[in-house]
């Protein structure tokens, strides 16, 4: 690839532009959106394929055994993607989607799943899709409990973003009227089936209404909105889908973002550092190495957003500016890299229930139920900080199809002609605290197929997280049992860092350059003209999903970074 980028068969061969996104996934696409409809040339560089909306959603029309495998994967995958095989995620139909680990490995001082998915739309094509409010709650925690610094913002200050994401974004939700979880800009809910909607009510009425099972908030459509079809119930997301029932990069902001033709999208470009004038204490570019053609080559802009992913965009400031600070742009409080957070999960329970034998349901809905936190809520009062969540399902097929993270691909049922007994299940998602020692470092002994450093990963679960753990399993079951469900049994996998896929916090926001790494604006203390908003700027890490939150930071930063670009302060 030359230096010109064709989009819609368009030659494109500059490289001065108002912004630049890296990346393109959930937040790179809301970058692009939102700066070029408010008037900027923007350039959005991915490093891995072109990866466009229905054309190469090469899987998403073929019935499972159309497959050449019938979904799963081949020895020689299970050797070149071994970090993939750890869990659900190692399925044939997807297989293209994650990053090929031989040629970008990392390196583990403990063990970290780390999911990666190079390609355009990045992980917004495979997401679990669940989105959820926080609420101050959750920004007020590291104050109140005194742990590593406060969050510079609180609930007002993001409340309307989330009514301005949750509106473009397509978000079905029912409202529960729940302090710690907001209500949202919902279109109408899917429904809970005939069990949920018992085993619900059981719980409400035994625990006070003080624990609530609801209908999961997801984002996909169940009413059509311009550009995109409602969905359609296949529940086969992950493969893409040709509807635009669900929001991705793809069938989103991506779209909305070409439509102003103030975007240029570039694929395979590897952004290696970002460039900074110690004179101007700005950054005025980036510099990219072609991961086709191994060429190097320089993009300039006014301001920069880092949205490659919370560990890839720590990698990018740690390799710039290094020549001014020897951990790179934005490591002046030392917390670059730090405070590394997940979700972790992989353990609840199940069982049957009886007496609904002559029900059953329709479609493949693509969702399942939520158990918001009660943990630490009122006077529930714990030997350990924060709380935690429940997303599961009941059905006649297996509970944790129900479940984004657990399950991936349709699952092959028996040839049988009477459906099973119901079943009930769910998996817990608790808060991870942020610990300064978990951290992520450049291995510069290490090189990846372009000869860039590695990173290398130190993180780890501690004693809150492992009391939260006995508890996540010992509250289900006595909410189970509560419902009237019938031989419960309990699982515990284990869990290794990153394996939630939801890492944060490597470049957090604070009020104060000492201690964080952003601002509130999500502005790079030392550059101010660099953003970042992806998952790595965050200070704490809750229970909740996270994507709907890097959404409305995203939307925020970037009126932000427009009006101060307007007044000249950029």
């Amino acid at each position: 690839m030359s230096d010109t980028t064709y989009i819609n068969n368009k030659a494109v061969a500059q490289n001065s532009f108002d912004a630049i996104v890296v990346g393109s996934g959930i937040s790179g696409g809301w970058a692009a959106k939102e700066l070029t409809e408010k008037g900027l040339k923007v350039l959005m560089l991915e490093r891995g394929r072109d990866h466009q909306h229905i054309k190469d959603y090469k899987y998403a029309d073929k019935d499972p055994w159309q497959l050449e495998h019938r979904g799963r994967t081949t020895a020689e995958q299970k050797k070149k993607y071994p970090v993939i095989h750890r869990g659900w995620a190692a399925n044939e139909s997807v297989m293209d989607s994650w990053v090929n680990e031989e040629e970008s490995p990392y390196t583990e001082v403990k063990p970290f799943t780390w999911w990666r998915s190079y390609q355009l739309g990045g992980r917004s094509i495979l997401w679990g899709r669940q989105s959820y409010r926080w609420s101050d709650l959750d920004f007020e925690a590291n104050a109140k409990d005194g742990v590593a610094i406060d969050w510079p913002i609180r609930y007002k200050d993001i409340a309307p973003w989330y009514d301005y994401v949750e509106k473009f974004a397509g978000i079905s939700g029912s409202k529960e009227g729940l302090p710690h979880l907001p209500d949202g800009q919902f279109l109408p809910p899917m429904d809970l089936n005939c069990v949920e909607k018992d085993v619900a009510a059981r719980i409400k009425a035994k625990f006070n209404n003080e624990r609530h099972l609801f209908i999961g908030r997801v984002a996909n459509l169940t009413a059509a909105i311009p550009g995109r079809t409602a969905c359609q119930f296949r529940n086969r997301c992950w493969e893409g889908c040709p509807f635009g029932g669900y929001f991705s990069t793809q069938s989103s902001t991506l779209p909305a973002a070409m439509k102003t033709g103030r975007l240029t999208v570039r694929p395979w470009s590897i952004v290696t550092r970002v460039i900074y004038d110690k004179n101007s204490q700005k950054a005025t570019g980036v510099e990219v190495l072609d991961a086709e053609n191994n060429q190097t080559y320089t993009y300039h802009a006014k301001i920069v957003f880092l949205n490659a992913s919370a560990l890839n965009s720590a990698w990018v400031l740690m390799n710039s500016a290094t020549d001014i600070w020897e951990n790179g742009l934005g490591s002046s409080s030392g917390e670059l890299g730090h405070n590394i957070m997940d979700h972790h999960y992989n353990l609840g329970a199940s069982g049957k229930v009886d007496g609904f034998e002559d029900q059953y349901y329709y479609g493949r809905r693509a969702n399942g139920f939520y158990i918001p936190r009660f943990a630490n809520l009122n006077n529930d009062k714990r030997d350990f900080l924060r709380g935690y969540g429940y997303q599961g399902g009941a059905s006649r097929q297996g509970w944790s199809r129900e479940v984004a993270e657990l399950n991936i691909g349709a699952a092959f049922k028996e040839a049988i002609t009477e459906p099973g007994s119901w079943t009930i299940g769910a998996t817990g998602f608790g808060e991870i605290l942020p610990y300064h020692e978990n951290k992520i470092t450049l291995d510069k002994n290490r090189k990846d197929k372009w000869g860039l450093p590695v990173l290398m990963m130190d993180a780890e679960l501690k004693e809150n997280e492992l009391k939260m753990r006995k508890a996540i399993k010992e509250d289900l079951v006595a909410m189970f049992e509560a419902a009237g469900v019938k031989n419960i049994n309990t699982y515990d996998s284990g869990h290794a860092m990153g394996h939630g896929i939801h890492e944060m916090g490597t470049a957090r926001m604070g009020k104060d350059p000492k201690t964080s790494v952003l601002n509130a604006t999500n502005q790079v203390w030392d550059a101010k003209n660099v953003f970042v908003t992806d998952g790595a700027c965050m200070t704490s890490s809750a229970c909740q999903n996270p994507s709907l939150t890097y959404m409305a930071l995203t939307a925020r930063a970037a009126d932000h970074a427009v009006n101060e670009l307007k007044k000249g302060n950029l």
